[in-house]
């Protein structure tokens, strides 16, 4: 039902977004002439999506595949789809992006996380326990922002873990459609054999399981939701492992906090749990998290729909959602100087104030204009 209803939501958003479509008007540098930028759709687009968040829909909206990589390679190559959008893992999705760019087609990535949660010594514990139970445990570890990471405090770090170990032993595991359930199976067999696997690379590279760590035998893909005592320098830390593992380490300063949060290649979902004005602006400045969602006293996980969505680094750098994420689907067009558009006047020369650029194979880059800074 969630599902559903952020997709409701979503509609309505766009419905609204579309009355909202607007181009500028822009001074032109040249006496009695006059320069408009314009927003026209891509047309039809490939979208290549995740397990963990279907839906059914009306066929005449959307044109549906079910299947694997070969699906996937065919919308990739296809010149006739201007813009793939993708979400999955950073390993495909850099060779869906390699694909596509071999036909100066666009691409809009959505891939892995490995997000953090920080919490510092003046922090509302059982707040922060609350939180890193949602998000760590929620959904069995398979979403693209569950906590995979949780960065405490050293004066308390035994406190906090003690507490989180004796909540993880209540959680009920089974159905998810039932009351009071929190831990749901795996997707698949192959996620519960990378789940075992996983716990063994963590062991061999230093990690000491404090709780879980073992398989539910059962008839479903069912596995114990998991903590890790590990430095932040394992390399298995820098790995997203999709499901209910969650690394604990220990800081003693925010500035070495925030170095462990950007120190891995991914950069989507992060949070910090404090009462500190200046922790939290430090953390949502040019010098705190590098990640594209920046949360305070809230988890990682969750997204609202009037915000854009998306990451950093091998998260992708595409967005989803928010007040302007329309404009990755159109071509925009300069009246004046196929990106530029001129009536009665000739095709070279460029004014300052319009965005400069063209599609397909002339890039899809824009110089100059209003808004060229993004």
């Amino acid at each position: 039902m969630m599902i559903l209803q952020e997709i409701i939501d979503m509609c309505d958003f766009a419905v609204g977004l579309s009355r909202q479509l607007n181009g500028s008007v822009i001074p032109s540098e040249r006496p009695n002439h006059m320069m408009l930028e314009t927003w026209n759709p891509l047309g039809i687009v490939g979208v290549i999506t995740a397990f963990n968040f279907p839906c059914a829909v009306l066929g005449a909206i959307f044109t549906s595949f079910c299947g694997g990589a070969e699906i996937g390679q065919a919308i990739a190559k296809d010149p006739r789809i201007p813009l793939v959008s993708f979400t999955g893992s950073s390993k495909v999705g850099l060779m869906v992006q390699q694909t596509v760019n071999q036909r100066f087609g666009k691409c809009l990535l959505e891939l892995s996380g490995n997000n953090a949660i920080i919490v510092m010594d003046d922090a509302d514990v059982e707040l922060a326990v609350r939180s890193v139970l949602f998000a760590a445990v929620g959904t069995a570890g398979q979403r693209c922002t569950t906590c995979r990471r949780l960065l405490l405090h050293e004066t308390i770090y035994q406190k906090v873990l003690d507490r989180l170990v004796d909540v993880y032993k209540q959680v009920k595991a089974g159905n998810p459609l039932e009351k009071g359930t929190l831990l749901g199976p795996l997707h698949t067999r192959v996620s519960r054999e990378n789940f075992v696997k996983g716990i063994e690379k963590i062991k061999s590279q230093g990690g000491k399981i404090v709780a879980g760590g073992s398989v539910i035998e059962s008839q479903g893909n069912f596995v114990q939701p998991t903590i890790v005592e590990i430095s932040s320098s394992a390399e298995v830390v820098k790995e997203e492992l999709f499901g209910p593992v969650l690394y604990v380490m220990k800081f003693q300063t925010l500035k070495e906090a925030i170095e462990i949060n950007n120190s891995v290649p991914q950069g989507l979902s992060s949070s910090i749990f404090t009462r500190r004005p200046e922790i939290i602006f430090k953390w949502i400045g040019p010098q705190g998290s590098d990640c594209g969602i920046v949360n305070v006293n809230i988890p990682t996980n969750g997204a609202e729909i009037g915000g854009a969505f998306g990451g950093e680094k091998a998260t992708g750098g595409g967005r989803e959602a928010g007040s302007d994420s329309w404009k990755q689907y159109m071509r925009r067009s300069t009246w004046r100087d196929c990106g530029i558009v001129n009536v009665n006047i000739p095709t070279n020369g460029v004014e300052i104030g319009g965005a400069f650029g063209g599609e397909k194979a002339s890039g899809g880059g824009c110089e100059a204009g209003s808004d060229y800074w993004k």
